[in-house]
């Protein structure tokens, strides 16, 4: 099984000059874990819920700190021809959570941890219970249809 296969469409921030607040913000009404910060096309880098937790626990200013000051400007990167398996280890022996998929530089999609559990929570199931098993683009617009009627705070 190929990354091509189980990524999501990557969320974005406006610009690397956002704030961590804004970013925070997407964050939540995205329901994602990560922001790639691009400049056009060009990937400059991620900023991911640890990056915001490490700047609230350093105690920065979020309305006036940018994404830029906190994001991972080296970003690793995988095409969507990568096996899970090798995309998992990446995971795995980088202790990362998000890996953009790119086609000759560009920015094609993202493959989580979030994603791959859904995969391996599928093997081995009886094929009623993999059919059970929502994509990941589905469980955000549930939570994000929860959120929009309140059930999360």
């Amino acid at each position: 099984m190929q990354v091509a296969e189980i990524m999501t469409r990557a969320s974005v921030t406006e610009s690397p000059a956002d704030s961590l607040r804004d970013a925070a913000g997407l964050m939540w009404k995205k329901q994602t874990g990560s922001l790639l910060v691009m400049d056009g096309a060009e990937l400059l880098g991620i900023v991911t819920e640890r990056d915001l937790m490490k700047a609230v626990a350093r105690g920065a200013d979020l309305d006036a700190t940018p994404v830029s000051a906190v994001m991972t400007r080296s970003v690793l990167t995988v095409e969507p021809h990568t096996s899970l398996h090798d995309a998992a280890r990446h995971m795995a022996s980088r202790w990362i959570r998000h890996l953009p998929v790119v086609v000759d530089g560009a920015v094609v999609g993202m493959v989580s941890q979030r994603d791959l559990c859904g995969v391996l929570a599928a093997l081995g199931a009886e094929p009623d219970d993999a059919a059970g098993l929502p994509a990941d683009e589905l469980v955000r617009e549930r939570r994000l249809a929860r959120i929009e009627a309140g059930d999360l705070d």
